[in-house]
């Protein structure tokens, strides 16, 4: 479509849809593909010059398309697709290996440190256990495509699963183990914004001064706890989120 055609569809329509038709021709651009993440996006003067309409029109367009994640707007620079977030679910124990390939994407799995530790009174008190009892702990940082997406920081109650510590994370994560070897049949997750320690930056390649999505976890098999892991996620790489009906089971899909 020439500038002239969408200026003449633009002043077709009534003013308070006008905007909509900038916002769904830039959605259009980015859902087939034309424009990828990165790419710049047209700015508000360009977009009053090539459909005729008001700065104050194409800068709604943009701000909902940003309010929306679909591009990121930087002042004094431009506005840009977005990097498309993954989405994890909040109802379910996922593995974020099986996520990650499901998109079709590399996964790897670094593994800091795993041992057997004195516990402290918070990792105690998550798993029902006496302060500086024993308790297997893992710290590792997961990769899609060779970007680090999550750090996960897991205590594990010995009893409900000795043999956590003898195994090889970077080919089964550690939620993939559990997930194969305890039952679950309670869950209890958190999830809070925080700013990362310089350490946690350092881990996920991030700025020290960005936002994360910190995910808290509980499970229990029995009335007896089995871990606890908190999960760090940089927030402009990730989201967590679910639906379900309104019976409480997952629409999963």
């Amino acid at each position: 479509m020439s500038a002239g055609s969408r200026r003449s569809a633009a002043h077709a329509v009534a003013p308070a849809a006008r905007y909509r038709q900038v916002k769904d021709f830039i959605a259009g651009k980015i859902a087939d593909g034309t424009w990828k993440p990165g790419d710049r996006v047209p700015s508000e003067h360009e977009l009053v010059a090539e459909f005729g309409i008001a700065r104050m029109t194409a800068n709604r367009a943009l701000r909902e398309l940003a309010e929306q994640g679909r591009i990121v707007r930087v002042t004094g620079v431009g506005s840009f697709v977005a990097t498309e977030k993954p989405q994890s679910t909040l109802l379910q124990i996922a593995n974020i290996a099986d996520e990650i390939r499901q998109r079709g994407h590399d996964y790897r799995c670094e593994v800091l440190s795993k041992a057997r530790v004195a516990a402290s009174m918070e990792s105690a008190s998550a798993l029902d256990l006496r302060t500086g009892e024993s308790v297997y702990h893992s710290l590792c940082v997961h990769y899609e495509d060779n970007v680090p997406i999550q750090r996960e920081d897991r205590y594990v109650n010995p009893r409900m699963a000795p043999n956590f510590l003898q195994q090889d994370f970077t080919r089964h994560p550690p939620a993939e183990y559990l997930l194969r070897h305890v039952h679950f049949d309670q869950m209890e997750h958190v999830v809070d914004a925080v700013l990362p320690t310089p350490e946690e930056a350092t881990q996920l390649q991030m700025p020290a001064s960005q936002p994360c999505l910190l995910l808290t976890r509980r499970t229990w098999s029995h009335g007896t706890p089995v871990t606890f892991v908190r999960c760090l996620h940089p927030g402009p790489r990730y989201r967590l989120g679910s639906r379900f009906r309104a019976d409480g089971s997952i629409l999963v899909g």
